[in-house]
């Protein structure tokens, strides 16, 4: 077998040096010390992480409809920045991706982008109305084999429609993801509803319209025997309810995104609305308790709900200003700053729930390949992050790959960057810049 790439001296997850060879099909043919291969590039790895591609289970790139925003070019140009080799796109473009065809597209755009892997995910409800289940079976049966229904951005609030859609995807073994947000208790709502909140004078958004709903959607599951995700996991509290179905056997995963780890709502005092997001930046006890809950695996892993948004509709009065902030881009710094550099966890921990714990959820036959130690696998699929820890930076949308600039770590300095990216053994980031995208046969 023809070797195409080396890459050398780099630390894998279990903390071993591995040199790691890729062969031509795309393939990890190799892995062990002082690999040589005659022909081969060689990519120095020394002093650096070389991690399973990552996968976001939580990314919008808004086309089609909003590619003002961002499009599947591009938001795949940002996720091959960031390091990850799979991303889903989430239902709430416009059109909404309630029918075979819009997924088909979705996944079409992908696949001719060339940058990452890209999974529509589907609509529970038609228009994410939250009236009448959306064309599931016809979704998961099109090209785009969809498997993860979401109204995220909307809650499936109407019960007997959540029981339904958890009974439908049950057959084919496919998983809702749920945005917990009980709606008459978030009418108008701005921010988190603290002291802060009456302060400001901003409607509040209270913990227990999130709590409500997960406690009622695993009980749901429970019942139904299927599968529910909770996205964008943003309280104490609800740690605390899925740790409870957990530990009583109920089917249900979960997610946390790297804003609501570092970010607290003492940020909106500032009234820049970059950090208008739902759900809303909690308290600092919110955040302590999420890095608890994704440090002992409560938390499954980290979406990073990467939400562009134009200037026109973000950069205005807060009331009227755009809920979401981009993500990709920084995601891995910032779970090294509130997790690796914090001690709660090593960087296996981090290619659990940034690489193996989303393929697993979406079944993934070839990305997030582990062994139980946190080593790569051999005859895997060449889906590789190479990672600099060491590396210090300021964040500066203008050199970001997304089309949108609406970050909440604009000047902040962190650590970090990824230097190189293989997808489908293909190298589509070389020396931190986008190289060249991968062509689908």
């Amino acid at each position: 077998m023809t070797i195409s790439y080396v890459i050398t001296g780099g630390t894998t997850p279990d903390g071993h040096q591995t040199d790691v060879a890729i062969d031509a099909n795309g393939n990890i043919a190799q892995l062990g010390p002082n690999i040589t291969a005659d022909g081969a590039d060689i990519i120095d790895a020394t002093g650096k992480i070389v991690l399973p591609g990552l996968v976001d289970l939580h990314t919008h790139l808004r086309e089609p409809g909003s590619d003002d925003a961002e499009t599947v070019e591009t938001g795949t140009r940002a996720a091959a920045k960031g390091g990850f080799t799979a991303v889903h796109a989430m239902a709430n473009s416009n059109p909404v991706a309630d029918t075979a065809g819009v997924v088909e597209q979705v996944h079409r755009l992908g696949k001719a982008s060339g940058w990452a892997d890209v999974y529509p995910v589907g609509a529970v409800t038609v228009g994410l109305a939250g009236e009448k289940l959306a064309e599931i079976s016809a979704m998961h049966d099109s090209t785009a084999n969809v498997t993860m229904f979401s109204d995220d951005g909307m809650c499936v609030w109407d019960p007997v429609l959540m029981r339904r859609a958890l009974e439908y995807v049950k057959s084919f073994d496919g998983f809702i993801a749920q945005h917990a947000q009980e709606p008459r208790l978030t009418e108008g709502a701005q921010m988190n509803e603290s002291a802060l909140s009456s302060e400001l004078g901003l409607a509040g958004w209270p913990a227990v319209a999130e709590e409500s709903i997960i406690a009622r959607d695993v009980l749901l599951a429970q019942h139904v025997e299927s599968r529910v995700h909770i996205c964008h996991v943003s309280t104490a509290g609800s740690v605390e309810l899925i740790r409870w179905a957990k530990s009583q056997g109920i089917n249900v995963t979960a997610e946390v995104t790297p804003h609501h780890l570092l970010l607290t709502e003492d940020y909106v005092k500032t009234y820049d609305p970059v950090y208008k997001v739902n759900p809303p930046l909690r308290k600092d006890s919110d955040v302590r308790a999420l890095r608890a809950g994704l440090a002992d695996g409560t938390i499954d892993t980290v979406g990073t709900d990467h939400a562009p948004h134009t200037e026109e509709t973000k950069q205005c009065e807060w009331v009227v200003a755009a809920m979401g902030m981009t993500g990709l881009e920084t995601a891995l710094p910032v779970i090294q700053h509130t997790m690796v550099d914090t001690g709660l966890l090593d960087w296996h921990g981090v290619a659990r729930v940034m690489s193996a714990n989303p393929a697993a959820i979406y079944r993934h036959p070839d990305q997030g390949q582990l062994t139980e130690t946190g080593g790569l696998v051999e005859g895997a699929a060449a889906n590789i992050t190479v990672y600099d820890p060491t590396h210090t930076f300021v964040v500066t949308p203008t050199e970001h790959a997304s089309k949108s600039a609406n970050t909440p770590f604009k000047g902040m300095e962190l650590s970090g960057q990824v230097t190189d990216v293989f997808y489908r053994g293909h190298r589509v980031v070389a020396d931190a810049h986008l190289a060249t995208p991968y062509r689908h046969s």
